[in-house]
């Protein structure tokens, strides 16, 4: 899944972000999709300061993406009332990646949201790859 980006000139704005987010998720094998249902998802162009403060981080550019919640098997029926869980992807960082590395940004934004989705189902690096690899690119 590399290749050159298909945005040219102008970079591709939190609508676009989202739209390529969004398709990803459309691809998400049954299993997955079926319990995204109450997340929010969100595009923000940058952490700010709390949220990098409480993860140790120095510079929004080092945060392209953040899941706010428990993950499914942590969850349990005291959690009624309870803030929804989030997704948030931060347009800025995931910019900057997409220019360092040359990865196409519609890739990018899919490995980003991928990750993010996989801390809500509670799953490890290696797991999230393997669910990377399941969803297929329909350009590809």
């Amino acid at each position: 899944m590399s290749g050159q980006a298909p945005f040219r000139g102008e970079a591709p704005d939190a609508d676009a972000i989202e739209a390529i987010a969004r398709a990803t998720i459309a691809r998400l094998p049954a299993q997955f999709a079926q319990h995204l249902g109450d997340i929010v998802f969100a595009v923000e162009d940058f952490a700010d300061d709390e949220t990098l403060a409480a993860l140790g981080l120095e510079h929004p550019l080092d945060l392209s993406g953040l899941y706010h919640g428990r993950p499914l098997g942590e969850k349990s029926s005291m959690d009624s009332g309870a803030m929804p869980d989030r997704i948030v992807l931060y347009r800025r960082a995931i910019l900057e990646e997409w220019i360092d590395t040359g990865v196409r940004i519609d890739d990018l934004v899919a490995h980003v949201t991928i990750h993010e989705i996989g801390h809500h189902f509670g799953l490890s690096d290696d797991d999230m790859h393997a669910l990377e690899d399941d969803v297929e690119d329909p350009a590809a």
